[in-house]
């Protein structure tokens, strides 16, 4: 299917608006916002921004709807979600399609992405059965305690441009099975992606009658995300991106003592020991490192190895490298599409500017590739570099194609440089070693969200609570109990004697 097919079959060049209610899109009177394809630098569309009285006409729409929403049981809230996993389905391969053409990872990953899609609401459906409370016992005769749970109202969701769609539907599938309704504020970047979803689920909400307001989109610039931040109207808002980013939504959400739910940055590494099966070891580096150029949290850029297969795992990266095909993501020839803009290229330069400054080596040099087949500017070379873990550049997170390698003798020293930088989302160990394994898992081992054994650090899977500590941001999405952050609790307790006995044997007697 080309891309010119797939924006056909999912409504988009019929739509160029930025606001919606789910099932009626409003007329926006803000600026246009163009979406250029990093793929060849051509204009795929341009979405007018919302303006203030549009935010605010969707907000008190969502506000209503919700007081509609959150009494429809569970599961039958699941069962909607069932079926937008139903026409998500219909719609894998042009969604994939565009998903890739507009944000620049390989056809693979948009196909990917979508699929993540599909299997959050495919878990959420169970979820819906299983928002379950705690029965206690009551020290006080003839009482009951029991908590349950409760939805909190509008989510508020600020996605990022590298999962443009997947990480939208990790937090709004709970939350409407938890009863919110959503507020969602796509990247700038990647509006049409999210377009297409608003596309997609419009028939399942109308066709089930699902109140209007459910499930909402509000896309414009930074300004947007700043109105959602400050909206008391909103108790929770799930932000992914930047670890930058994540500190103003953090602290200007808690400045009204509502909730955040952030996701951010990454500085991920892999420890290779002297007991890992090194060819398992290189296909999980490759893909960790050069998947979607670079631009995933999880993204591996730290490569620590054990000084014993330090050199022959280095020529192993290095012949691998040479084989990378970088090009149009759409081709499944290649390996590696283009970065998101010419900013992040620049991002890029700079980056490898600074390692060179501070004495780094290129083991695999990087630069920015031109020519047929570049002319969007954005394609640039997956690089490697010999460096030292305390560096400024290699504790910063380039969102970029930059692997670091290092050398470490014990593993103690190597689970240090691993937790040794401000991030602390994903992280990894190579090892057929079970006592190595087991210690890197423990306590004193990785201080990540994620930490695995012989795989790599990226490509999470739904259904484990996915999210990182320190600059990561300490949220949670996807899977596990993760259900209770779109959710508040309440202790009840039920008296059902004839007497009206104290906890902690207090007398109150008049």
């Amino acid at each position: 299917m080309k891309i010119e097919k797939a924006l056909d079959k999912l409504g988009i060049k019929k739509i160029n608006e930025g606001g919606s209610t789910g099932t009626k899109w409003l007329k926006s009177g803000g600026n246009k916002v163009d979406s250029f394809s990093p793929v060849d630098g051509k204009l795929i569309a341009s979405i007018n921004a919302i303006t203030r009285e549009n935010y605010d006409t969707i907000l008190e729409q969502s506000k209503t709807a919700f007081e509609t929403w959150r009494m429809w049981p569970a599961p039958k809230r699941g069962e909607v979600v069932r079926q937008m996993g139903e026409a998500l389905r219909k719609y894998k391969e042009p969604l994939g399609k565009l998903v890739s053409y507009e944000m620049g990872k390989s056809l693979q990953e948009g196909y990917g992405e979508v699929q993540e899609m599909i299997d959050i609401c495919d878990l959420a459906v169970g979820m819906s059965r299983q928002l379950y409370g705690l029965t206690m016992h009551s020290e006080r005769p003839l009482h009951r305690m029991y908590e349950q749970w409760h939805p909190l109202g509008i989510v508020g969701i600020i996605s990022s441009f590298n999962f443009p769609v997947a990480v939208w539907s990790w937090n709004s599938m709970i939350a409407f099975i938890c009863g919110n309704t959503c507020i969602w504020k796509p990247s700038s970047k990647t509006p049409l992606s999210a377009i297409a979803c608003q596309n997609i689920i419009e028939d399942v909400l109308k066709a089930n009658e699902v109140p209007e307001g459910v499930c909402c989109l509000v896309f414009g610039n930074r300004e947007v995300g700043d109105w959602i931040s400050n909206d008391t109207r909103i108790p929770l808002v799930s932000a992914t991106g930047s670890t930058r980013m994540g500190k103003i939504v953090g602290a200007t959400v808690a400045s009204r003592l509502g909730r955040s739910l952030l996701e951010l940055g990454g500085n991920n590494a892999i420890i290779i020991s002297e007991n890992a099966d090194l060819d398992i070891a290189l296909r999980a580096c490759l893909f960790g490192a050069v998947g979607t150029a670079g631009q995933r949290c999880t993204t591996t850029r730290r490569l620590i190895i054990h000084e014993k297969v330090y050199d022959e795992f280095k020529k192993k990266l290095v012949a691998t490298y040479k084989q990378l095909k970088i090009g149009n993501p759409l081709d499944e020839n290649n390996h590696v599409g283009p970065l998101i803009d010419t900013i992040a290229v620049a991002d890029y330069t700079h980056a490898i500017k600074e390692i060179k400054k501070a004495g780094g080596k290129a083991i695999v040099a990087g630069g920015v590739l031109d020519g047929e087949g570049y002319e969007s500017g954005c394609y640039v070379k997956p690089c490697i570099y010999e460096v030292q873990n305390d560096w400024a550049i290699v504790q910063h997170e380039t969102f970029a194609p930059i692997l670091y390698i290092m050398k470490y003798t014990d593993l103690n020293d190597a689970i240090a440089m691993q937790n040794n930088v401000p991030q602390g989302l994903s992280s990894s160990i190579m090892t057929l070693n079970m006592r190595e394994s087991e210690m890197f898992l423990s306590a004193m081992g990785s201080d990540c969200g994620i930490a695995n054994v012989n795989i790599g650090t990226s490509g999470a899977e739904i259904g484990g609570a996915f999210g990182g500590e320190k600059e990561t941001g300490g949220g949670r999405e996807s899977g596990s109990d993760s259900w209770k952050a779109y959710m508040r609790r309440q202790t009840n307790t039920i008296n059902w004697s004839n007497q009206l006995p104290l906890a902690q044997g207090i007398k109150f007697n008049v």
